[in-house]
């Protein structure tokens, strides 16, 4: 069933608008892709299609800063592609998607950017942008992330303090990612673990028995993840470098975002879908396919308490936005580490539930607000990564990127009703209350009440620029009032000892 208006005009009524700042009773107008007008009692031609939003929000479609489609990984290749990858993120309500170009060691990032695009051109349903993993460091790195930033669209680079001998940097090569993304006015990322660390408590777990899915965790405990966020702030903040930790995963960790937050350092926190909806218990579960479903680096927390942490500071501000770390392999796939955890891909679904989830754990439990489900879902992430207004907000001009969401539907998790390719949910058996019933990409009512009305190839490469406002304006400030000053005083002129006589 196709799902088409006349002359690409819609017309949404009778909703609850909310952006980020507000939420107001309004009609929204849409033609050719944009929004046109936001008001009451719009009056419109004849024959537009009208969607009824009585009792519902109009919102922006959701942002996910965080996915890796189909990415080549551990020897596999993740089963959720960029087709059913995007296709899924708009059933759940997520109209585009921030994915990640990482190359391996020795790989030209401009030669992997051009994998990527034509990768993802060919499938994509929702529009879509891309981080660029730095994964090795040399010179020619150095001038591939300058001819990215002003010749590709990129403004963002992720840096990995683990996957040692993969993707690891030493703490010398990061500070000069670090200092490079501050000349050219990127925004630098961390995937923040203790890389060393873990190699070595890995093989320990392994020669102590410990082959199962619960060794993932117990080599790469929480303080391990909390000792890198701390390293990766002070060496982005020595080199004046805004920083944004990816998959933020324990309430340690968190803290210490929270704290530099308090010191006037630019960081931002990103949890994730997985980390807000389940724990890490579920490593210690009986069945090793379960089990093994649920490993990710970081790890999900045995702290039950954790999402719960994690989602107080989210509402609170503490932590920004959202995105998934949607990296998904099959059961069998998993199963390459049978008998030796080190070997079993790492990732988790979260693309097609994250929204779902953080109205169920945020909103519904009286945490946030809807207005602040519009900022950690969508606006905040459109502001940080140079999207904003286009994308993040229901305005004159914007993208008719839409959802009509119905706070009073429910619907429970399943890998059995999913829209993704992967064979298991880390979500399964959960209730949400909260659901997209429309969700309207780029003008275009691609899901009405379930059914999804798609096309392949048919998203856009979005190009980001440098310099976004919402992350540099405090950093162009304080490097024209806090500058090292050197004390100007006489020349010494005292007796100095003289080595030699020694």
């Amino acid at each position: 069933m196709a799902f088409n208006f006349t002359e690409g005009k819609l017309v949404i009524r009778n909703g609850t608008v909310v952006n980020a700042d507000q939420k107001f009773k309004a009609d929204v107008y849409v033609v050719d892709g944009k929004i046109q007008e936001v008001g009451p009692n719009l009056r419109v031609v004849e024959g537009v299609r009208e969607i009824d939003a009585t009792d519902k929000f109009v919102i922006p479609g959701g942002i996910d800063t965080h996915t890796h489609m189909q990415l080549p990984f551990m020897g596999t290749v993740a089963v959720d592609d960029f087709y059913h990858g995007t296709r899924a993120g708009l059933a759940g309500g997520t109209t585009m998607i921030i994915d990640f170009v990482l190359g391996g060691r020795g790989t030209s990032l401009l030669a992997s950017y051009d994998q990527w695009r034509k990768w993802a051109d060919e499938k994509v349903c929702s529009d879509y942008s891309f981080h660029v993993g730095v994964t090795w460091w040399s010179p020619q790195v150095r001038e591939e992330m300058k001819v990215l930033v002003e010749e590709k669209g990129i403004n963002s680079f992720k840096m990995f303090m683990a996957y040692k001998d993969v993707f690891m940097l030493r703490d010398d090569e990061m500070l000069q990612a670090f200092a490079r993304c501050k000349e050219i006015g990127a925004l630098a990322q961390v995937h923040a673990e203790n890389g060393d660390l873990i190699a070595v408590k890995s093989k320990e777990m392994v020669e102590r028995g410990i082959t199962g899915p619960e060794g993932h965790e117990m080599c790469r405990p929480e303080e391990v993840e909390t000792e890198a966020v701390k390293r990766a702030i002070m060496l982005a903040n020595q080199t004046r470098c805004p920083l944004y930790v990816v998959h933020v995963m324990s309430k340690s960790a968190a803290d210490e975002i929270s704290a530099a937050k308090r010191k006037g350092i630019v960081v931002f926190g990103e949890p994730i879908a997985a980390c807000l909806g389940t724990d890490g218990t579920n490593y210690w579960h009986k069945c090793w396919r379960h089990a093994a479903g649920h490993v990710m680096g970081p790890p999900l927390r045995p702290d039950t308490t954790t999402p719960g942490y994690l989602m107080d500071l989210l509402a609170n501000g503490d932590l920004d936005c959202t995105g998934t770390d949607n990296c998904t392999f099959s059961g069998n796939q998993k199963a390459l580490g049978k008998d030796d955890f080190r070997s079993i891909p790492n990732g988790v679904n979260g693309v097609e539930d994250r929204m779902s989830v953080v109205w169920e754990k945020g909103v519904y439990t009286g945490k946030m607000d809807v207005c602040r489900f519009v900022d950690v879902t969508s606006t905040t992430a459109a502001k940080i990564f140079g999207l904003y207004p286009r994308k993040g907000c229901i305005a004159v001009g914007s993208d008719a990127d839409i959802v009509v969401w119905d706070p009073d539907q429910t619907r429970v998790i399943s890998a059995k009703t999913h829209h993704q390719a992967v064979d298991f949910n880390i979500f399964e058996g959960l209730e949400c209350h909260g659901v997209p019933v429309y969700v309207i990409s780029r003008g275009k009512v691609v899901v009405d009440h379930g059914k999804i009305d798609v096309v392949k190839g048919s998203g856009k490469f979005i190009p980001r620029q440098p310099w976004t406002d919402f992350v540099y304006s405090r950093v162009h400030q304080r490097d024209k009032v806090d500058q090292p000053q050197k004390v100007e005083r006489e020349p010494y002129t005292g007796p100095v000892i003289d080595l030699s006589k020694k």
